[in-house]
């Protein structure tokens, strides 16, 4: 966990929690605008083990900030929020990027069987990795190849490489286990859904973020809207913040 600066009063820290085949450094645009606000900003490493592992990691780190927090997850970040703010315990509000916001008992790859706008499942490559008990698990990266279409389309062709590149690989674990009881049952939230993302799918982002009864922004743009787009993320997670701390 990486702090970028200290709680100001009783105004949350925002909290920024990546998601799949990506790193903290996707918020990198995000932090610096929220910084120049005088906004706390802490990145949580998203471990992208499977939801029950990724959820305790990330309530640990989140219940370790002084003060309310206010919790931003990207893609499967959402995910593992929806199971981590409530355990973690001062989690105020979420704030879902290009974000599943699952429901209880569900698990991420039957909402992505559901979907018409989204090609992930016909881009990742299989890989393995050890367990720590002499077995394996499957994990799962997307085909470089594929990778400006498929997740990062508004971005230029030399970017999406360098993220291809510098992707991690997250474990089927996270697509397999079950969503314990969901956050935004009892937190509010807004969602930042872009109108083109073809890797979680907009149509599936938009179905969840209505059950959650979120504020939604639409904008266009790919699945990493925080990387082409921060300004209008940004605009969002102020939103949020003017909302919890009223």
């Amino acid at each position: 966990m990486t702090e970028a600066t200290s709680t100001n009063g009783a105004q949350p820290t925002v909290a920024l929690v990546h998601g799949a085949f990506a790193d903290s450094s996707g918020w990198n645009d995000v932090v610096a605008q929220l910084l120049a606000d005088g906004v706390g900003v802490r990145a949580v490493p998203n471990p992208l083990r499977g939801i029950s592992h990724d959820a305790a990691y990330v309530a640990g780190a989140l219940s370790q900030i002084d003060g309310p927090v206010l919790a931003v997850g990207h893609s499967y970040g959402g995910a593992v929020l929806t199971n981590a703010a409530l355990r973690a315990g001062n989690v105020v509000g979420l704030v879902y990027v290009a974000a599943f916001a699952p429901d209880e008992g569900e698990t991420l790859q039957d909402v992505e069987a559901d979907s018409k706008d989204s090609v992930l499942t016909t881009v990742l490559l299989q890989w393995s990795y050890p367990t720590g008990d002499s077995g394996t698990q499957t994990e799962f990266a997307i085909d470089p190849d594929r990778f400006h279409d498929a997740f990062a389309s508004d971005v230029s062709e030399e970017q999406a490489r360098v993220m291809a590149a510098t992707q991690r690989p997250v474990s089927a674990l996270a697509f397999g286990e079950p969503t314990s009881a969901p956050a935004w049952k009892s937190l509010p939230s807004w969602a930042v859904i872009p109108t083109g993302d073809k890797a979680a799918g907009s149509d599936v982002l938009r179905t969840m973020a209505a059950r959650a009864g979120a504020t939604v922004t639409e904008a266009e743009g790919s699945h990493v809207i925080m990387v082409s787009q921060p300004q209008v993320v940004t605009e969002v997670i102020r939103q949020a913040l003017q909302a919890v701390s009223a």
